[in-house]
């Protein structure tokens, strides 16, 4: 049977002090109380990069530029009939303040307590290229 593939790109923000933005999903949504890397669905004809741009201004209203946003990572999982595919950014540098607008929560947290917050099954093993790598 074939499987829909789901392209979801994410973003690791990085502060000054080495530490990464998590947010918390929302009641209500799938998943929700884990805390995940900030992101979304990527649109038919939108690249990762743009789908980032676009949606770490939704979510937490900073604008970020292509040229900030470096590929990293990727996360592969399949949740029941889906199987996600989750290009992850490292992004140092946005202009605004990070905001609170979808999520139930956030936090700053150094790579090697990232392991502290519950996580989606494909944001997790995430965090150990975090902790290795930053």
């Amino acid at each position: 049977m074939p499987v829909k593939i789901m392209l979801v790109a994410a973003a690791a923000l990085i502060d000054d002090d080495g530490r990464v933005l998590i947010c918390q999903r929302p009641p209500g949504k799938a998943l929700a109380g884990l805390w995940e890397f900030p992101g979304g669905k990527v649109e038919a004809g939108e690249t990762p990069e743009a789908c980032l741009i676009r949606e770490l201004d939704e979510e937490l209203g900073v604008k970020a530029k292509v040229d900030c946003l470096a590929p990293f990572v990727f996360a592969s999982h399949t949740y029941d009939e889906t199987h996600l595919l989750m290009p992850l950014f490292l992004l140092r540098r946005w202009e605004g303040q990070v905001t609170q607008k979808e999520h139930s929560g956030l936090a700053w947290v150094k790579p090697a307590r990232l392991f502290d917050y519950p996580m989606p099954p494909a944001d997790a093993p995430l965090c150990a290229w975090l902790r290795d790598c930053l």
